[in-house]
């Protein structure tokens, strides 16, 4: 991670699509923070992912909305719009370019995952979103292999740097792709999300299939 300005907000920033949010992402938030030592940890839906395509995306709002209700209560844990109010393709340079704008009192933190991490080299001027912010890195315990600095094709200092940002997360095996699969399916998804976020996706009408009309559990 990048050197420490003690006169700056520790900010972390979780992005992703958030199609739905569910408790493998709040439990990557908790875990950041409470390592790292940050202020808050923004969870923050992308408008459209730049190397992802999904089928059956809720709308910006709908997916927005689910944020907010799955970390309501929790002071140490926000919803940013950001890159929704931005609209387009949600770049990560240009998102913390305008972050920093926005925001000159935070030091912001990027959280990422270490298959994100062996590709950030492949990411849109990368080295441009590296003088941005700081890098943490979650890694899955059992589940990712470790990496060298050479395997990360970057330059000096770079490639380092973000392996001292490696922190060791939770290994929790729920993926939005599961949770709508269950959906379609008419198949419950208790626990694997928030009741609020549960009940909202249920009376949305969210991820249902051909087959999920009507009541589904």
């Amino acid at each position: 991670m990048q050197p420490e300005n003690n006169n700056l907000r520790r900010i972390g920033i979780l992005g992703g699509t958030f199609n739905p949010v569910h408790i493998g992402h709040l439990l990557i938030a908790q875990t950041v923070r409470e390592v790292c030592g940050l202020e808050r940890v923004l969870l923050m839906p992308c408008h459209t992912q730049p190397h992802k395509v999904c089928e059956s995306l809720a709308s910006a709002a709908d997916r927005l909305e689910m944020v907010r209700l799955a970390i309501a209560g929790d002071p140490g844990l926000d919803a940013c719009a950001l890159e929704i109010e931005r609209g387009g393709v949600s770049y990560a340079v240009e998102t913390m370019a305008a972050f920093r704008e926005q925001r000159p009192d935070c030091e912001p933190h990027f959280i990422i995952g270490m298959d994100s991490l062996r590709e950030l080299h492949l990411w849109r001027r990368a080295e441009e979103l590296l003088r941005l912010c700081a890098f943490i890195t979650v890694e899955r315990p059992g589940v990712d292999c470790p990496i060298s600095p050479d395997g990360l094709r970057l330059p000096a200092p770079w490639a380092q740097r973000l392996l001292d940002g490696v922190i060791r997360g939770r290994l929790c095996d729920v993926s939005s792709r599961e949770i709508r699969r269950r959906v379609a399916e008419n198949l419950p998804i208790r626990y694997l999300v928030p009741s609020a976020v549960e009940q909202y996706i249920l009376r949305r009408g969210l991820y249902a299939g051909p087959a999920a009309q009507g009541e589904r559990y």
